[in-house]
């Protein structure tokens, strides 16, 4: 159990202390606690308060590399106990080293397997005392070319990972989330579900999923205290792109620019936002612009893009 010692309250506080003392801690920027009161009527029926302190917690999917491994170092530095979840052993493993076991917790698991990431999300929540403050659905996969020539395989492997492993993410760690006040449950999205992407195309559909159930899900799960949110970005600087056999005119023109520790940071504020989307760099913000002012005709930009 991952639990700060309970702080002994002060005696016979009332209630303007205890909003004075919560405000004081939130402004400075003590985000990775949490405060719970706890209300005993004395027998003059006066107020006195004891606080419960718990380090807040987050799961993030795809924590090995990339965004996932640059947030689960922001988040840990910043004072909360991180879920670290991937399929790469090994790479989870030195991540724990580099942050700590008392700031990280590894779970090796497939996404694509609901059993196994609802195990590991539940021993996660065992540690952090049953509750979850946020979840990051961020791993996926890309492949990019024409339509034409990305395999049988890879298309089912784009839709396993970045359709079911963002549903079994959210379905697993829902029990979690409704038990914690003030909850966010967060997936990876992109400028690609702004508008139908060339040379992306099964990679843009996932991501027109991503957006149709954040968006569905921030509606319905307002009744629970939960904000769901998703994270649009371009091109980001990682193996993902980097190491992709086959690049896109796309990546030439618009280039790759924004890196993981961005994204982390727009997660971060995410998790501590109330907005169903976040745009992360100018041209991400560029797209959405342009997908509103032209609707369907921004396929005249896409295919603009496209060009070599």
């Amino acid at each position: 159990m991952r639990h700060h010692p309970a702080i002994a309250g002060v005696p016979r506080m009332n209630r303007s202390d205890y909003r004075r003392l919560r405000d004081d801690i939130a402004q400075q920027g003590q985000q990775g606690i949490r405060l719970s009161p706890i209300l005993v009527v004395g027998r003059c029926k006066a107020y006195s308060l004891r606080w419960l302190v718990r380090v807040r917690g987050c799961v993030l999917t795809g924590a090995a590399a990339g965004i996932g491994a640059a947030t689960a170092r922001l988040f840990a530095s910043r004072g909360w106990l991180v879920g670290a979840s991937d399929v790469d052993g090994a790479a989870l493993a030195s991540l724990q080293r580099e942050l700590g076991p008392d700031k990280v917790i590894t779970m090796a698991a497939d996404v694509r397997d609901f059993g196994a990431v609802e195990t590991a999300i539940r021993e996660f929540a065992s540690a952090a005392g049953g509750q979850l403050d946020a979840l990051f659905a961020n791993a996926g996969v890309l492949f990019m070319g024409p339509h034409e020539t990305v395999t049988r395989a890879q298309k089912d492997l784009l839709v396993d990972v970045n359709v079911r492993g963002v549903i079994h993410a959210f379905d697993a760690a829902f029990p979690f989330l409704r038990q914690t006040p003030g909850a966010h449950a967060l997936a990876m999205c992109s400028t690609s579900a702004e508008y139908g992407a060339p040379e992306h195309a099964v990679y843009s559909a996932t991501k027109f999923f991503v957006r149709g159930l954040t968006e569905a899900l921030n509606i319905e799960y307002r009744r629970h205290d939960i904000q769901v949110s998703a994270i649009y970005v371009a091109y980001v600087q990682t193996g993902m792109v980097f190491d992709a056999k086959v690049k896109p005119a796309s990546i030439e023109r618009m280039g790759v620019k924004v890196t993981p520790r961005q994204v982390a940071e727009t997660a971060w504020r995410a998790v501590h936002g109330n907005r169903s989307h976040w745009r992360v760099g100018t041209d991400a913000r560029l797209m959405n612009w342009v997908a509103r002012l032209l609707g369907p005709k921004t396929a005249v930009v896409s295919a603009w893009l496209m060009r070599s």
